[in-house]
């Protein structure tokens, strides 16, 4: 099988490295690396070197380029870019992407394996959940912050005994992998997690400590969380009865100096996903005919902000 990671940042970095170091040399398998800058090129030199709570590992791909059509044909794509460039990075792939390959998104939000669909004319495209921390420490070096990562996917519908390779694949390679067959529940249980947090920390310029400890910095973000809730129950998404609950613990679980994502790029002054985050609830709500004051006034200070 020929594996392609499309983006090595910090998601790709950890789950790319981690195949990459299984089957990236000697192997039925081989593993692609698609990169830029100076990342690819010490990738290319030392390897990517993947620092992880429990120790590091070298992983030294098939191939790692920034031209995919020195890539070749792709029987499995795992996209980890940033959501706001998953179009151009769909787009510069898609002569990889042959009729049975298997593309899974790894990236925040809900849409990204339908945004995939509009852009590639072939594939067999699942949904995918990724939980981890991890970034670019340095060129050629990307840190793994939480002590496991997680991945869960699957098809939209239909039958999932065809993956069943793809699952272990991903195991013996280290990954804590799931295969389900409803991964959309598994994408919006962890969008009404950081799609409220994201917003509210951004606004705010709190930590996870700080927003639980203000009651109206908090009471923003139990508002929030139920604005996603009545989205995804209005599309129909299988959501367990008590996750506004759970998802509000969940946030008072993290250390109190957390910060989100999005927060980060505010801070650093990067481009941010706020698009696919608040800005989805914003047109899902006006789509459906739901109300969503929080995320409406949310989406218009942070979009004048970036």
């Amino acid at each position: 099988m020929r594996i392609g990671i499309i983006g090595l940042g910090g998601v790709g970095g950890a789950f790319g490295g981690r195949l990459a170091a299984r089957y990236g040399d000697a192997s039925e398998h081989e593993v692609v690396f698609i990169a830029r800058g100076e990342h690819l090129r010490a990738i290319r030199s030392q390897g990517l070197r993947l620092a992880k709570p429990d120790g590091e590992l070298i992983a030294r791909p098939s191939l790692a380029t920034d031209d995919p059509a020195t890539a070749g044909p792709l029987d499995l794509a795992l996209f980890a870019v940033k959501s706001y460039g998953l179009e151009g990075a769909a787009r510069s792939m898609a002569g990889n992407i042959h009729d049975h390959s298997v593309v899974i998104p790894l990236l925040n939000g809900v849409d990204s394996t339908e945004r995939l669909q509009d852009i590639l004319p072939r594939g067999v495209f699942l949904h995918g959940t990724v939980y981890i921390s991890a970034y670019i420490e340095a060129p050629g070096v990307v840190r793994q912050v939480s002590p496991a990562g997680r991945l869960i996917f699957g098809p939209a519908s239909g039958g999932v005994e065809d993956f069943r390779g793809i699952d272990r694949l991903f195991q013996d390679a280290g990954i804590v992998s799931e295969l389900t067959s409803d991964p959309i529940a598994a994408l919006w249980t962890k969008f009404i997690f950081i799609c409220p947090a994201a917003a509210v920390t951004s606004l705010t310029r709190k930590s996870f400590g700080a927003v639980m400890d203000d009651p109206e910095a908090k009471g923003m973000l139990m508002g929030m969380i139920a604005e996603v809730e009545r989205i995804a129950r209005a599309k129909g998404v299988a959501l367990p009865g008590d996750v506004a609950a759970a998802t509000l613990a969940k946030v008072g679980q993290f250390p109190p100096e957390t910060k989100t994502s999005l927060q980060l790029d505010f801070e650093k002054g990067r481009q941010t996903e706020i698009d696919t985050l608040a800005g989805f609830i914003v047109r899902s709500g006006r789509k459906l005919g739901i109300a969503t004051p929080l995320h409406d006034r949310a989406y218009e200070i942070l979009t004048k902000k970036a």
